[in-house]
């Protein structure tokens, strides 16, 4: 019994402590064990060594039991015997000993299909059971069973089986018979089986017999009518960029194979959380995530809050698509609308930062003396420049700047802030300019700080860009180069986030200071919530 160990371990302590219920119900989804457990549990009883968790599986009684032919196991299918007629001449011999075994056990399958008159029937008989009779009832829906059935009955709930489990299971099974597998087919069966032990088992046959004794990515994907990771790849990729015609190409060429699009947004979530995965945790990676090297590139590509928006549009794109027109209209449209909503600015990209921010660590009010402090940013040591052993550079042939650049003054730092409100720049590039400070102007050549913390955002393709943005916005040639080192002053990124937290701060200071939310205070010994408070 595979993901079932809450349930196993219950029964092992009442068998081995010999305090077995008369009644067992199991419930739980199709395919994760409830009749099997049902079955492995009369072998228990009824095994000719005695009662205990670990039947010998050997003697007569255990083998019959695995056949299906043992005289004192009478197994029904409650769908097919709804009748009270039905129930009623099956109780009828509730009476009678055993023929060969230690307890006559039934087990009656989706016993949630029995009519009422035949849970009235049932009723009597589970409330004054013989003592050599057992009940395991199975059920899909215990909410249709009678709460006066429920209540005579120890219910154990079997879990829906994970991905992970599925396929360790598949893989002992096929290592066993010595078939040879690829650890991504055996991801895609469990994938497909939806929690289904039994629907991953009978898919595994069917992979073997497809592909002619073995279990390989290609053939499972042809199989099951998937497409290929790469065209999923080659669409986000395309999404990344922001280039609408290379998105509807790649759509293009994804509907000369008439696939289920359903699938492809079920692909497309899934490659999304590994990217999210490989954002938080690089070291995560395993076999069954897919090509590593080219998710650690869309890594790259996309930062985490745009992994956040694409994951939660495609969410949503796949529970409308059943209402689109035509599901490769619902594709597009979930597509195009990722290519929409994608922030244009820092402040929409950092506003879920400052509501993290606002909401982890209570602001603080600084006076008007106080220097301004980035929460987020903490105060670090200047780094000499001409230590460039810590600094990562993009692929760009410049020059080192020399140890005796001169740091940029505090009116350039604010022309840099300002500056961001006229630049052009949009999306990742805007990012990568908003966690930049500016240390040293020379030359018409600039010296950038970027935060360590955002270093995925520095490619040699993001930098150019930003030069061109610069240079076209004060219409002069101006050299960019931007190191990976701590910033030597606040960044407009981190300003944004000073200043909606002290927003915050105010906000809650003059609620806090109300007289009439002191008055409630006082009287009702009523409580603020800080988080329910939102700066106008």
């Amino acid at each position: 019994m595979v993901g079932q160990g809450h349930v196993l371990r219950a029964l092992t302590n009442a068998l081995d402590n010999d305090r077995v219920h008369h009644a067992f119900l199991f419930t739980g989804t199709r395919g994760v064990g409830k009749t099997t457990i049902a079955r492995i549990l009369a072998k228990s009883l009824n095994c000719e060594q005695g009662v205990s968790s670990t039947p010998c599986g050997l003697c007569s009684a255990c083998q019959e039991i695995d056949a299906g032919r043992f005289v004192d196991l009478i197994e029904v299918d409650a769908a097919s015997r709804t009748k009270v007629e039905d129930t009623r001449e099956l109780l009828d011999n509730v009476q009678y000993a055993p023929t060969r075994g230690r307890y006559k056990v039934y087990l009656i399958d989706e016993v949630h299909m029995l009519s009422g008159h035949s849970f009235n029937a049932l009723l009597k008989t589970l409330e004054e059971p013989p003592p050599h009779v057992k009940f395991l009832l199975a059920t899909t829906d215990p909410q249709k069973l009678p709460v006066t059935i429920l209540s005579r009955c120890l219910q154990f709930n079997l879990r829906r089986l994970g991905i992970e489990p599925i396929q360790q299971h598949l893989e002992k099974i096929l290592t066993t018979e010595s078939v040879s597998y690829e650890p991504i087919a055996l991801a895609e069966l469990a994938r497909a089986a939806d929690g289904s032990m039994r629907d991953a088992l009978s898919l595994m046959d069917q992979a073997i017999a497809f592909a002619a004794g073995e279990v390989n990515e290609a053939d499972v994907r042809a199989m099951l009518g998937t497409i290929e990771r790469h065209e999923v790849y080659d669409l986000l990729e395309a999404i990344a960029s922001g280039e609408s015609n290379t998105v509807l190409e790649q759509i293009k060429q994804l509907a000369e194979k008439s696939p289920d699009y359903h699938e492809v947004i079920v692909e497309m979530l899934s490659a999304l959380h590994y990217i999210a995965v490989i954002h938080q945790w690089p070291d995560a990676f395993d076999a069954s995530m897919g090509d590593q090297a080219r998710l650690q590139q869309l890594a790259l590509q996309m930062t985490a809050e745009d992994v956040q928006l694409y994951y939660q549009i495609a969410l949503h794109g796949r529970r409308d698509l059943a209402f689109a027109p035509d599901p490769r209209t619902g594709l597009e449209m979930t597509v195009l609308r990722m290519l929409a909503f994608r922030p244009v600015d820092g402040d929409t990209q950092n506003a879920v930062a400052v509501k993290k921010t606002a909401a982890a660590t209570p602001p603080v009010i600084q006076s008007p003396q106080a220097t301004p402090r980035s929460p987020v940013v903490a105060p670090r040591a200047e780094a000499p420049v001409k230590e460039t052993q810590h600094r990562v550079t993009p692929a760009i042939a410049e020059p080192a700047i020399q140890a005796t650049t001169v740091s940029a003054p505090s009116s350039e730092q604010d022309d840099w802030h300002q500056l961001m409100g006229r630049l052009p720049t949009a999306g990742v590039v805007k990012q990568l300019a908003m966690n930049c400070s500016l240390v040293s102007q020379q030359a018409g050549r600039w010296l950038l700080a970027l935060d360590p913390n955002h270093r995925h955002l520095l490619t040699a393709e993001r930098q150019e860009r930003l030069q061109e943005d610069v240079c076209s916005t004060l219409d002069r040639q101006i050299k960019l180069q931007i190191d990976v080192l701590p910033p030597t002053s606040e960044t407009p990124a981190a300003r944004l986030l000073r200043e909606a937290a002290e927003r915050q701060a105010q906000a809650q200071a003059a609620i806090a200071n109300d007289d009439g939310v002191k008055n409630l205070i006082e009287a009702f010994g009523a409580q603020i919530k800080p988080d329910s408070i939102q700066p106008q």
